[in-house]
């Protein structure tokens, strides 16, 4: 799995990061953050499959001490480039998630964070684990932020459909693994809707916080189709904006933006 996202690393900030579509919804996604975290407090947190790092430089950036952790060490390398020298408040790991358990820690965290499909690498009884796991790192009150892909996907269903691949329109809607693209790479795939996380993480956290992300922005690799039509992305992302607010919807976004409170 580190070898794969080895790969993928290279590519990964121009065929996503800085993507058109990557960038609409990250931008959601902060925006979430932004109610979610108190402006006024230093937290400590611990950032999941951080990838090329550009999360975990805008969460220090709001002021939070940050851990950021990813399986591949090039994702690694890459955000390490990235980093300012002077920044005491940001530190870059590698680190397997199934490894949580193992991970040596001065202290516990206030949040634990996945953004953009890294829970979805996790097989059902890898995250059960995972959940049980940060359980015990966090903090009394503690939180998870994850931002999961559900089974069902709007604009991809309405664009595998208008060229009549119904079989990919449909993809997502399994409890089985599905092999996703990623940058070239086979990587290991189980979609979870908002109602599979509440259930294997009910026993240590509430559920705080439910939104759509990317229901009318399309997924990223669509990216090529969208390039020369960027008034539809505008109308699009202008949408997804308005329709952030229904929770219900979540299910049939690209991702969803879940926040747990630890009880």
């Amino acid at each position: 799995m580190n070898e794969s996202f080895d790969i993928a690393a290279i590519t990964y900030d121009s065929t996503f990061t800085h993507s058109k579509i990557g960038e609409l919804q990250r931008n959601l996604v902060y925006g979430h953050l932004t109610e979610i975290l108190p402006s006024n407090q230093e937290l400590d947190i611990l950032e999941i499959n951080c990838g090329t790092g550009h999360d975990a430089i805008w969460l220090a950036d709001q002021g939070h001490r940050v851990i950021a952790t990813d399986i591949s060490s090039e994702m690694i390398s890459i955000a390490k480039s990235k980093q300012n020298g002077n920044d005491k408040h940001l530190e870059f790991l590698q680190l397997d998630i199934n490894e949580l358990e193992t991970f040596n820690s001065d202290h516990s965290f206030d949040l634990i964070f996945s953004d953009f499909g890294g829970l979805n690498c996790l097989s059902p009884n890898q995250l059960n684990q995972f959940f049980i796991t940060a359980e015990k790192k966090l903090k009394p009150n503690g939180s998870i932020v994850g931002v999961i892909m559900p089974r069902h996907c709007l604009m991809e269903n309405i664009y595998f459909m208008m060229k009549n691949k119904f079989k990919q329109a449909f993809r997502r809607n399994t409890s089985d693994v599905v092999i996703a693209n990623v940058d070239g790479i086979e990587v290991n795939t189980w979609y979870y809707n908002p109602k599979d996380i509440k259930k294997v993480s009910t026993e240590f956290f509430n559920t705080k916080k439910l939104k759509p992300i990317g229901l009318w922005i399309p997924p990223s690799y669509l990216e090529s189709f969208f390039s020369n039509k960027l008034g539809v992305l505008k109308i699009l992302s202008s949408l997804d904006m308005l329709f952030r607010r229904f929770a219900f919807l979540s299910k049939y976004s690209d991702h969803y933006l879940i926040s747990l409170v630890k009880k």
